[in-house]
């Protein structure tokens, strides 16, 4: 019996399935988990939550594209392969520079092991990292303060224990910086190929280097014997069983990666057969390395301290405010406007979603508020018993009013720290955009912000510092740039462009939040509208490093908590606090923390609303008081 129904053709496969599938097996074998999840999108590739994230390839993928996926996805497996979580989290030193050092020099190392016994792996990440230093523009600066440190280390160390030269696009990055590393660590650097396979031994000798760079301290961790001759026998006893085990698990790795070379030079061969003709590689994806999830670190210190105003800069002569459009020019902030637009076109849509829904309820809040008694509007119903009682009486109307959420200026003050790098300061730059227009539409004016550091580790400030003779207890170290992104009198369509700034390669530096905090309140005191919002968002504490190693470890933090203090109780501006994986409940009485940097936009909206919630209530209030009033 013949059958009507036809059967529909299976789905065409798309042209990068194949190439797909090759990657990720790939992965999973240098990897050694069989069962990794690993997903495809336009956006920043990396590890999150234990799945692989990997930039979505051109239909049209040219060799050196190809290659530059490959090296994501290796770069990545390597690091689940050769690098211990564990033994990281001891060894990672506390200052926020020499963390960013010691994770890139680890990175480094990890990429190593691969690179060293695998051609093809080789080749990949050297095409990443071409890629990743090119997108970044880091082949067109000039100045050592626009060049990140670590960056330039992690290429150092890679050609340290591979051999090979740094890519084309990182090779003025590192220049700039060669000469002082040379000279200061040249030894460390060299005795690092000594100790490629052991994680511990590599991470002492690491800091060996930062101590080398003046980027030292004592190490402390919970697991910590206590001081004397028996813990100095135990620490022996470790080391002598850690011998053994760290042997064990090297010769175990050198097999394991032995024995996936072969796999993964025949899965690189049948990528490269889905090599076709030209293609640009979208711009969706900012080829990076593979994110990581750790906290920032913050000051250690009581709640109960004494603080005050003892808070004083060594100088301020370095200091800057600048508006956003003079630290870049114009086609380049066209360029990473249009980069941050396409980063994140999926959460815009949510994010507008959730802005529209906070739209439509300050739409509703404005016309519930009313005036009585009047001589001319609507003519008052509920006075007609007047009326009927004294034929005399004159008619009473009514007129609707606005609710004083309009007369309100919202400052959202951004850190622009190094730790903010990658998807925190996308995503924080995409909602204060999408706020910024939505809050416009409602007659709510909006000023935009950003704090960061002129230069790593001190910049022009240290060196006066230095060449005064070493003062003791010089107060603030570095140079502080705040950034006007968008004042509060501007519109938004000519603001627009400068939010991309954030994007720019070399921006983020060190946070000195007490500074910016007091300096973005003054702004708004200065305003005169009748309600003043600000909306401090950050994922740490105050770190600078120059600044902390030479005044008390506190002396950061304690000057936030007495800003902090001073604006919540003594001046009419209202201050709410978003921290992003970090605790900022301990410093604001008005705060929030939220884990991933995705929540952010519907935390942001969700505060607002709030606020201005409490703002409608309290107009009810008075309204049903003046009535109450009037009837009596």
């Amino acid at each position: 019996m013949s059958s009507n129904s036809k059967s529909k053709p299976p789905a065409k496969e798309s042209p990068t399935e194949p190439f797909k599938r090759a990657v990720t097996g790939c992965l999973r074998a240098i990897a050694r988990k069989s069962e990794l999840e690993v997903t495809y999108a336009a956006e920043r590739p990396g590890l999150i939550s234990g799945k692989v994230r990997l930039p979505e390839p051109p239909r049209k993928l040219t060799r050196q594209e190809a290659a530059i996926v490959r090296g994501h996805a290796d770069s990545i497996a390597l690091k689940l392969a050769c690098h211990d979580p564990a033994v990281h989290r001891r060894l990672i030193p506390g200052g926020q520079q020499a963390r960013a050092v010691f994770e890139a020099v680890e990175q480094a190392r990890v990429e190593a092991i691969g690179a060293r016994r695998m051609v093809g792996v080789s080749n990949n990440l050297g095409a990443m990292l071409d890629d990743k230093f090119h997108r970044g523009k880091f082949d067109e600066i000039s100045d050592r303060a626009d060049a990140p440190i670590e960056d330039a280390l992690a290429m150092m160390v890679r050609e340290r224990l591979t051999g090979e030269a740094p890519p084309a696009a990182a090779k003025k990055l590192v220049d700039l910086w060669r000469p002082f590393i040379e000279e200061r660590a040249g030894r460390s650097l060299d005795g690092l190929g000594r100790v490629l396979d052991d994680q511990r031994k590599f991470g002492d000798a690491v800091h060996d280097l930062l101590e080398s760079l003046d980027m030292g301290e004592d190490r402390s961790s919970s697991e910590e014997e206590e001081d004397g001759e028996q813990g100095d026998q135990d620490r022996k006893k470790d080391e002598t069983g850690e011998k053994g085990e760290a042997s064990d698990s090297e010769d175990q790795e050198k097999m394991s990666l032995e024995e996936t070379e072969a796999s993964a030079d025949a899965a690189e061969s049948d990528e490269e057969s889905t090599d076709a003709p030209a293609s640009d590689l979208a711009d969706d994806a900012e080829m990076g390395d593979a994110e990581t999830s750790a906290e920032p670190w913050r000051p250690r210190g009581r709640a109960n301290e004494p603080r005050g105003p003892d808070y004083r800069p060594f100088t301020a002569r370095f200091d800057e405010t600048v508006p956003a459009e003079e630290l870049c020019e114009p086609e380049e902030l066209d360029r990473l406007r249009g980069y941050l637009d396409k980063q994140l076109s999926h959460l815009q849509g949510v994010v507008a979603r959730l802005a529209n829904r906070l739209q439509r309820r300050l739409m509703a809040q404005q016309n519930r508020a009313w005036e009585f008694d009047l001589e001319e509007g609507m003519l008052d119903p509920s006075r007609l018993t007047r009326i009927i009682i004294d034929p005399m009486h004159p008619l009473s109307f009514k007129h609707e009013k606005d609710t004083s959420f309009r007369d309100t200026v919202v400052t959202l003050l951004l850190d622009n720290s190094g730790s903010m790098r990658g998807r925190p300061i996308t995503v924080a730059a995409t909602c204060a955009d999408i706020l910024a227009r939505t809050l416009e539409r409602c007659g709510v004016k909006v000023e935009i912000l950003g704090f960061t550091t002129r230069a790593w580790k001190g910049g022009q400030s240290r060196e006066s510092w230095l060449a005064a003779g070493k003062t003791p207890n010089p107060g603030r170290l570095n140079d502080l740039r705040h950034i006007i992104y968008k004042s509060a009198d501007a519109p938004w369509r000519r603001a627009r462009k400068n939010l991309g700034l954030m994007m720019r390669e070399g921006l983020l530096k060190e946070n000195i939040d007490g500074e910016a905090l007091d300096w973005a309140h003054k702004r708004l005191l200065a305003r005169t509208e009748q309600r003043r919002i600000l909306m401090m968002i950050s994922d740490g504490a105050p770190v600078d490093d120059s600044t902390l190693s030479v005044n008390p470890g506190n002396y950061l933090e304690r000057h936030l908590r007495w800003v902090i203090e001073d604006i919540e109780t003594r001046s009419p501006v209202e201050l709410i606090a978003i921290g992003i994986g970090h605790d900022v409940t301990r410093y604001y009485h008005r705060a929030v923390s939220i884990v991933d940097a995705e929540e952010l936009g519907g935390t942001m909206m969700k505060k607002l609303t709030e606020l201005f919630d409490e703002n409608a209530e309290a107009a009810w209030a008075r309204a049903s008081s003046e009535r109450a009033a009037m009837v009596l």
